[in-house]
């Protein structure tokens, strides 16, 4: 896996597979682009700062009813 971070245009790029890519599907602010028989190759993660920001805060957010904190493992 590799992964590079485009600072000037905010872009993680998070490649997965060295195969051919035959395809690309949008999914919110990921792209996500696949081989000819639907495996994933590469992510493109756009607005990255602000999609890691708000995945970080959402994990570290307190539980609702019990107080207690919800940090994804």
């Amino acid at each position: 896996m590799k992964m590079k971070y485009n600072k000037e245009e905010d872009i993680m790029l998070i490649e997965v597979s060295s195969e051919p890519i035959d395809f690309a599907e949008e999914m919110g602010p990921i792209i996500v682009h696949f081989t000819e028989d639907d495996k994933p190759v590469l992510l493109e993660i756009l607005d990255a700062s602000e999609f890691f920001s708000a995945a970080v805060k959402s994990a570290m957010c307190p539980k609702e009813k019990t107080g207690e904190w919800n940090i994804a493992a």
